[in-house]
């Protein structure tokens, strides 16, 4: 395990290299500005300090039962989980050292002891099965399509409903549950596809990254209809739930737009979307946000198209 270890550190360390040092020096301030300050926020609050322990342990519960190593790790170390256990220890210990900060002893323990228990999840079962029919909409949609299969989206949706139908007096709840819902399908667009996919359709790069973006929106707007309406039939108004929907649709819009733009590397698509949604998050805590997100959304588009173009196929 200890070989097995320095190998992926190796391994990042490379794909780091590779990225250049510039990106992470850009990418890695609007991280640390949007987690700490969601941290804090949530730290400070008397109730909602409790979310904390169970978003990362349903967030490290996500990321292991997507692992790819998990059946090698099973054949070469049984007892493999106690270092994962201790890996998801450490990767918690930025969440523990701001609770102790404010004196939250209780939820930095229950952290500390609902983290590791990741470790034990079974993975995600593989989809084995072909006897789907083939058709227009799964040909389209595949992130959508795999992404249900693989993270149980449906189930995850299903509860945001129930969740902001239940409490649709109170304004908050349905914005809530637009903003999870918007980070649930980001993760959907996070891994770039297979070149396999792609190339055939890259005739006119324009087109088929005008197609991605049509049909993400389309989806994202018939699954948000029932939010907005909940929120806009609560105090809050149809002016904030259209504002809302924007918010989401343009966040939508940039995630895809990276998944192009930095075609096909995988670590560099997902830091740069974690930046953009974390921009995102922020936009109304200062006004440099507003005007960095614009920019980057220009600067998407022309990075996108350029990138497909590489992979121009006539």
């Amino acid at each position: 395990m200890k070989a097995y270890f320095l190998l992926r550190w190796r391994v990042l360390s490379r794909q780091l290299i590779e990225m250049g040092w510039w990106r992470p020096l850009l990418l890695a301030p609007v991280l640390i500005a949007a987690i700490g300050n969601a941290l804090v926020v949530l730290s400070k609050h008397q109730t909602a300090q409790w979310l904390l322990p169970l978003l990362l342990f349903f967030l490290t519960i996500s990321q292991h039962r997507r692992r790819a190593d998990l059946g090698f790790l099973h054949l070469a170390a049984p007892n493999f989980r106690q270092w994962l256990a201790a890996e998801y220890v450490l990767w918690s210990v930025p969440v523990v050292l701001v609770l102790l900060a404010f004196g939250r002893l209780e939820v930095a323990a229950l952290t500390v002891a609902l983290v590791p228990l990741a470790a034990w999840v079974p993975p995600a079962r593989p989809q084995t099965s072909t006897q789907h029919r083939r058709s227009v909409f799964r040909s389209e949609a595949f992130e959508w399509v795999s992404g249900f299969r693989q993270t149980r989206a449906g189930w995850v949706w299903g509860g945001l409903v129930l969740a902001a139908s239940w409490w649709h007096q109170y304004p908050l709840a349905p914005a809530l549950a637009i903003g999870a819902w918007v980070l649930t399908l980001s993760a959907l667009y996070a891994t770039p596809e297979p070149s396999s996919m792609l190339l055939p359709a890259l005739r006119q790069p324009s087109h088929w990254l005008r197609r991605r973006v049509a049909l993400a929106l389309l989806y994202f707007v018939l699954t948000a209809a029932p939010f907005t309406w909940l929120m806009g039939t609560a105090s809050a108004g149809w002016g904030s739930a259209a504002a809302l929907l924007l918010w989401g649709v343009a966040v939508l819009v940039m995630v895809v737009l990276v998944r192009y733009a930095f075609y096909p590397h995988a670590l560099l698509v997902r830091l740069t979307q974690g930046a953009v949604v974390s921009v995102a998050c922020l936009l109304f805590g200062h006004p440099v946000y507003p005007v960095l997100l614009l920019v980057t959304f220009f600067g998407l588009i022309w990075k996108s198209n350029r990138q497909l173009s590489a992979f121009r196929h006539d």
